[in-house]
């Protein structure tokens, strides 16, 4: 192959490479936007449509001004990485327990997950002959609108 045929498809790679990052940051920055603009909606809403500097202060950081005077006024990279990552296994957890606790009281038990295993082989045997065929399957391999990874367990 010849150089210049190489220096672009590299060139190529790199850009759809930056391409992609560029928009995972927008998307990302699109959702803190809209999550910093409800929390101010619905602090004005409290408050009789005006804020002060100490309201917009505690609606828009609250939980991060938390989370620094817990560690004694200073934050590390370390700190914060592991709230937002209980945060956010926190968010999948209420999400999986809601998905299958079928009592509603907040707890999981194997009843739960047998009953929701049932109910999810009832909806792809679509023949009702006891068996899950390949063509039942949904295209594309995808169950409802859940990604399912080798890594989780088949938890969905």
């Amino acid at each position: 192959m010849r150089k210049s045929t190489k220096l672009a498809l590299a060139f190529a790679a790199l850009a759809g490479a930056v391409g992609t990052t560029a928009y995972a940051e927008n998307n990302a920055s699109a959702k803190m936007r809209d999550g910093m603009m409800a929390r101010l909606d619905k602090a004005m809403t409290y408050s009789g449509g005006a804020i002060t500097f100490d309201q917009f202060s505690d609606a828009m950081n609250a939980r991060l001004k938390k989370l620094v005077a817990d560690n004694g006024g200073k934050l590390t990279v370390a700190q914060l990485a592991d709230a937002l990552e209980k945060a956010r296994f926190e968010r999948m957890a209420r999400r999986i327990i809601a998905r299958y606790d079928t009592k509603g009281d907040g707890t999981l038990t194997t009843d739960d997950i047998t009953g929701r295993e049932k109910k999810v082989f009832a909806m792809l045997d679509k023949n009702n002959d006891g068996k899950i065929e390949k063509s039942e399957l949904p295209k594309g391999h995808r169950l409802g609108h859940h990604r399912q990874s080798d890594d989780d367990d088949g938890v969905q």
